[in-house]
């Protein structure tokens, strides 16, 4: 998710939007926003597409890749016209307003007329029991660890309570240098950093911010713990500057340059780190628990998911399109050049030339269970982002945790209903 969209890959990707693109010939081309291009080593997703349209050569694939920022910003404007280029790449986090807003199909119905076997698909993203969104490639979200700053620091290993990070986070900051021990990315712009750098530790020591019917639980003992442990980590001074307006690409750069010593982070970042720093030592390990907590530990995770357009006129050669990277020798093969798990269950991924780094977060994964509680949330970027504000509030000694946590509860109360 690094580096920004050109203003031309902007035009081109606005232009394509809501075209019709059949050829007298018969032959049509489907348009394919997502991020995952811009994060696979070069080439290798060109000659996955290559391999479908050989495999079809009346359908074409123009690929509209950008970073994640940029294409997110992209399709939330695209989906509110509802001129959404043909197939979407989707962030869980997208998929509840997406439906509402009739921008994406009901994928549900494209798998009955192809008379699809849905079963080898590892995980839906359903709405009133429609499905729209496909997870293709699961990322989990360990904590990335710089081992070079950590033996500079005097830190033997790798922290895995929460009272450890933050010595450790402690001893990297006290180490010289513009060097910091963690960064948190707090842009309200994009406040994905709630998810995954904040809820995150909730959730890795198997709590919940909802109740067990799905009503917000903001003012409970385990998310108080975990915004107070953040706060701890603030007054430490042990965070990277400019959190208020840190985006992650910022974190991910901050990290690959030395000046983090450790991040939580997706696995689809490791290929673009190792490419911009090859000599940079770093590890994954398992994301600390409250200290005395010895349950499962909820792993953060994130999707490459993917959707159809509601307005495109060639639904079905899109679910072909779709189909294809499902099956099971694509799936395997695209999970295992991204560094992640496959999103069809009957396919594996190839540790043999991957990697190490993989085979320890697929570890970790066995270790624990995934958790992401913003997926299929209604509005779940807004919820995201009132969150981050209050946090911000807190941060900088302008609202007690307390009050915070009543405000962001108010707040969420009026929208997940």
């Amino acid at each position: 998710m690094i580096g920004t969209v050109t203003a031309a890959a902007t035009v081109a990707f606005v232009a394509a939007c809501g075209t019709d693109d059949a050829a007298a010939d018969g032959t049509v081309t489907l348009e394919f926003a997502q991020w995952w291009g811009a994060e696979l080593p070069a080439g290798e997703f060109d000659r996955i597409i290559s391999d479908f349209t050989a495999q079809h050569p009346n359908i074409k694939i123009e690929l509209l890749s950008a970073p994640y920022a940029s294409t997110k910003q992209q399709l939330l404007t695209g989906a509110a016209s509802k001129t959404l280029p043909d197939v979407v790449g989707l962030d869980g986090a997208w998929v509840n307003d997406f439906a509402r807003q009739g921008a994406i199909t009901d994928l549900s119905q494209l798998m009955a007329d192809a008379d699809y076997d849905d079963s080898q698909i590892a995980s839906q993203i359903q709405i009133d029991g429609k499905t729209y969104m496909i997870p293709v490639v699961n990322f989990v979200y360990p904590l990335f660890v710089n081992k070079d700053l950590l033996a500079k620091a005097g830190v033997a290993s790798a922290p895995t309570t929460r009272t450890e990070f933050l010595e450790a986070a402690e001893k990297i900051s006290a180490s010289g240098g513009d060097v910091k021990g963690w960064a948190l990315p707090l842009d309200t712009a994009v406040p994905n950093g709630v998810q995954n750098d904040v809820m995150s530790w909730l959730w890795a020591s198997g709590g919940s911010m909802l109740t067990d019917d799905g009503k917000p639980n903001l003012t409970s003992p385990q998310v108080k713990s975990t915004v107070e442990f953040v706060k701890s980590l603030n007054d430490a001074d042990v965070i990277a500057p400019g959190a208020l307006t840190m985006k992650e690409q910022d974190k991910v750069e901050k990290f690959s340059n030395g000046q983090i010593g450790m991040m939580v982070d997706s696995l689809a970042h490791i290929n673009l780190i190792k490419e911009n720093q090859p000599d940079l030592d770093f590890e994954v390990v398992a994301l600390p628990a409250e200290d005395g907590y010895t349950g499962e530990r909820g792993i953060p995770y994130a999707s490459w998911g993917i959707g159809i357009s509601e307005s495109t006129e060639h639904k079905a050669e899109a679910f072909t399109f779709v189909s294809y990277l499902m099956s099971q020798e694509t799936n395997a093969s695209l999970s295992t050049i991204a560094n992640g798990f496959p999103g069809n269950k009957d396919a594996e991924p190839d540790f043999s030339n991957s990697d190490p780094l993989f085979r320890a977060a697929f570890d970790i994964y066995q270790q624990g269970y995934p958790a992401n509680e913003f997926v299929g949330l209604p509005k779940s970027e807004d919820l995201m982002r009132s969150f981050a504000e209050q946090l911000q509030l807190v941060l900088t000694d302008r609202s007690s945790v307390d009050d915070a946590l009543t405000a962001s509860q108010e707040n969420w109360s009026s929208v997940i209903e």
